[in-house]
């Protein structure tokens, strides 16, 4: 028998682009929320170009890896929302939906006729969510933002880097997946609200602001010590301390020693296992592990202080036994130990060799009309009455709009011909996909 999810039953519409605003709703359609997704090609940028098309399939907007792992559980109606016809056409849907998404600059969808205010004539209950960089209030309110320039702002970029270099930002834009994931809490607060009074709200969420707590108790340094964050000494991640820097660190207290990643056989580029221990006790855990190397009993690496002082020594001894395993060997000997260590993981290895991912079916495969059968990231949660999992592929651009159109609003199939002729479902100019000329016959 297959289980309930938790969202069955309810409709959002997505107006939402690129990553952030995609990736709230990707979760909300997880959760079982009947994902409308609003398209229009002249202006997707989600869609095109990609790096992450197979090399062996024609780039196309159906063709983005980064795309289809994005936009699970959704279906796509391509629409000019900004001509007459689609702008009738979009409020009618709005009627029967739950929830809007959107992940515009502060100014867009008013300018469309599709501000919240006018959407509560159309829909008392409608939950209004806005994503955008700054927020629909205050000075800077229509100014536009990305991930990186959003972690910029916030603080976060500076308190990433080598000591004494430019700030380095991170690896990934981290806060369209994080904003994302304020983007879904913030629907089902909504939701809830409105299940519990019958009422709807506009939720204003700013993507910049929500990154601001992510700084952690920097906060604290300011306004308790008077003393604002550097990045000399950082970063703190892997190697307990920086020569020259004090030995408070991060403001996460004392640093501990050893902390840091060492190097594992076979010596390769990703070759790396990240050993901590927090206490004299776990240290002398880890001797035990390494087979009590004489090194390791000098007097001067039994305690914290000690440790410290000569980590250069005694850094260069662990890697020189770290090189002697595997990375996932080595692991498991020190947890079994009571250890704290991990392997560094490239997404090959996450893919397709974590053991504990594979259990948790985190990577499961879907197959894609113009993909193919391909490894999509699941719901990393687990509920034990209602789950959360993937249940469609992405969509291709206007899959689904007869279906959405026709059956759905109760439209005419001559007047969704008429629609396509005048430009309202697809632009005049673009060729029409094969897929389109079978739903129109």
């Amino acid at each position: 028998m297959t289980l309930p999810r938790a969202l069955d039953g309810i409709r959002v519409v997505d107006f939402s682009w690129v990553r952030a605003g995609p990736w709230a709703t990707r979760w909300l359609g997880a959760l079982g929320a009947e994902i409308i997704k609003i398209e229009w090609p002249e202006n997707e940028r989600g869609r095109l170009p990609s790096s992450t098309t197979p090399p062996e399939l024609e780039v196309n907007f159906n063709t983005s890896g980064n795309f289809h792992d994005t936009n699970v559980n959704k279906r796509s109606l391509s629409l000019n929302v900004r001509s007459p016809k689609g702008l009738a056409i979009i409020k009618r849907l709005i009627a029967v939906s739950d929830i809007v998404l959107e992940n515009f600059s502060s100014r867009v969808l008013r300018n469309w006729g599709l501000g919240y205010e006018e959407l509560c004539k159309i829909k008392p209950d409608i939950v209004y969510v806005s994503m955008s960089g700054y927020g629909h209030t205050g000075r800077n309110h229509n100014y536009t933002t990305f991930g990186p320039v959003a972690q910029a702002v916030s603080g976060l970029t500076f308190l990433s880097g080598l000591p004494e270099q430019q700030p380095a930002g991170w690896g990934w834009s981290y806060m369209d997946d994080t904003g994302g994931m304020y983007g879904a809490m913030c629907a089902l607060t909504g939701l809830y609200h409105r299940n519990m009074t019958g009422k709807g709200q506009h939720i204003d969420q700013a993507q910049m602001v929500s990154s601001v707590p992510l700084n952690g108790p920097a906060l604290l340094d300011v306004t308790v010590n008077g003393r604002g964050s550097r990045r000399p000494g950082f970063p703190p991640g892997n190697r307990a301390h920086w020569p020259g820097t004090p030995l408070l660190n991060n403001y996460r207290g004392p640093t501990v020693a050893p902390h840091n990643a060492y190097r594992t056989a076979p010596g390769g580029y990703n070759d790396w296992c990240v050993i901590v221990c927090h206490s004299d006790e776990e240290w002398q855990r880890l001797v035990q592990v390494m087979g009590q190397p004489a090194w390791a009993a000098a007097p001067h690496l039994a305690t914290l202080a000690g440790r410290l002082q000569h980590q250069e020594e005694m850094d260069t001894q662990i890697e020189a036994w770290s090189l002697t395993l595997g990375k996932y060997e080595l692991t498991e000997r020190c947890q079994a130990a009571g250890v704290r260590a991990l392997p560094v993981q490239s997404a090959e290895d996450r893919v397709e060799h974590d053991p504990q991912l594979q259990h948790r079916q985190m990577y499961v495969e879907m197959d894609h009309p113009a993909l193919g059968v391909r490894k999509i990231q699941n719901a990393p949660f687990k509920l034990s009455e209602t789950p959360a999992r993937n249940h469609l592929s992405s969509p291709l651009i206007g899959q689904h709009t007869r279906e959405i159109v026709e059956g759905l609003l109760g439209v005419s199939h001559e007047e969704l011909l008429a629609g396509y002729e005048d430009g309202t479902f697809w632009p005049t100019t673009r060729k029409r996909f094969p897929y389109m000329e079978d739903m129109l016959r």
